[in-house]
């Protein structure tokens, strides 16, 4: 059987792209053309063919994005395992109502995945804990899943 592909976000992804979350991201390196992959935990679905996320301005993500803006998101939600592939671009090199310098970083989605191998689900989400002060974390992401709400 085929794993799904669709154009956008489904309503059930988009609805869990609502809050700060683990997932992966992949570039195009730079310097070496080969592949880069970073966990990032700032995004958020804008709308069903849009994500946003964040992360520092110095970022190795930032120059690769700059340099070719194709990007896979990998996200691990509703039971499965979802590959989401656009093109990325600065929205702001720095983003407005956050104390931090992080790139705003838009993405348009040309197509969503489900590629979770056949005949299995995931039975529990990845989870992490924020190891710095937990009331300035929590802070920093309000801050930032509004910045993103208001770009």
């Amino acid at each position: 059987m085929a794993n799904q592909v669709e154009p956008k976000l489904i309503k059930p992804l988009f609805d869990e792209l609502q809050k700060e979350r683990f997932a992966t991201l992949a570039t195009i390196d730079h310097e070496t053309g080969g592949p880069n992959i970073s966990a990032i935990s700032w995004l958020l679905a804008k709308d069903e063919s849009t994500i946003y996320f964040a992360v520092d301005n110095r970022s190795r993500i930032v120059q690769n994005i700059k340099n070719k803006s194709d990007v896979a998101i990998n996200v691990i939600a509703n039971e499965t395992t979802y590959a989401i592939n656009g093109n990325a671009a600065v929205k702001q090199e720095k983003l407005e109502g956050v104390p931090l310098k992080l790139a705003l970083i838009e993405v348009k989605i040309n197509e969503v995945r489900d590629v979770m191998f056949y005949g299995s689900k995931i039975t529990q989400e990845p989870q992490y804990d924020k190891t710095y002060d937990k009331v300035a974390a929590a802070r920093l992401d309000n801050q930032v899943m509004d910045a993103f709400r208001n770009a």
